[in-house]
């Protein structure tokens, strides 16, 4: 099952919401694959959120031209972590389509994925109502494919090239039930999270 998505915006706005996510890395490198998993939160930013134009500013980018973003929380950890190792962020997302449609443009971001400096992605969205990104940082390339498998399940393929080179495999099922606040590494709820081997959006 797929959902019929009419546009990025449209594809952010259902993003919203608590999930879990189950993530396989295949470590090029290393021939291995590491297993892993996120508590991933998003929130909705109207386009007239204060946060947002400073993120289109920060990019030399018209605020004009957003038409809205989310903001990104997650705690992860990973099967190779090191003791103390530490898998949490977050990040501001803007929108700024450059087709009349609104499936294609620009995302802009305070953070990358792959680096943690400001970075912008091209994004298009498929026949089958993925949406596509692709970034190009310092040091490496990051290609990106999300897609829905119905309301509540998404489904993310990644590779990235460069320094360093892997593919990665996630399955995101939304969890709403309980408060979507920024996870607290203290709580039993976290602690139970991280002994399954529950990375980050």
């Amino acid at each position: 099952m797929t959902l019929a998505i009419e546009d990025a915006l449209s594809f952010f706005q259902l993003s919203c919401g608590r999930w879990r996510s189950q993530r396989s890395v295949h470590h090029l490198l290393h021939r291995r694959a590491e297993a892993g998993g996120s508590l991933i939160v998003v929130e909705e930013l109207e386009r007239t959120d204060q946060r947002l134009a400073e993120i289109a500013a920060l990019h030399g980018q018209d605020p004009a031209g957003l038409v809205g973003g989310c903001w990104v929380r997650w705690s992860a950890s990973m099967a190779w972590d090191k003791a103390g190792e530490d898998h949490t962020g977050e990040s501001l997302f803007g929108l700024i389509p450059t087709d009349e449609r609104g499936r294609s443009g620009i995302l802009l971001r305070d953070q990358g994925y792959a680096e943690k400096t400001p970075a912008s992605s091209e994004f298009s969205m498929d026949e089958r109502d993925g949406l596509l990104l692709s970034t190009g940082y310092e040091t490496m390339s990051v290609w990106e494919r999300f897609s829905f498998s119905g309301p509540n399940v998404r489904v993310r393929s990644s590779t990235v090239e460069g320094l360093s080179n892997n593919a990665s495999f996630c399955v995101e099922i939304r969890c709403d039930d309980v408060k979507a606040t920024a996870p607290d590494s203290n709580s039993s709820e976290q602690r139970l999270f991280e002994a399954i081997s529950p990375l980050g959006w």
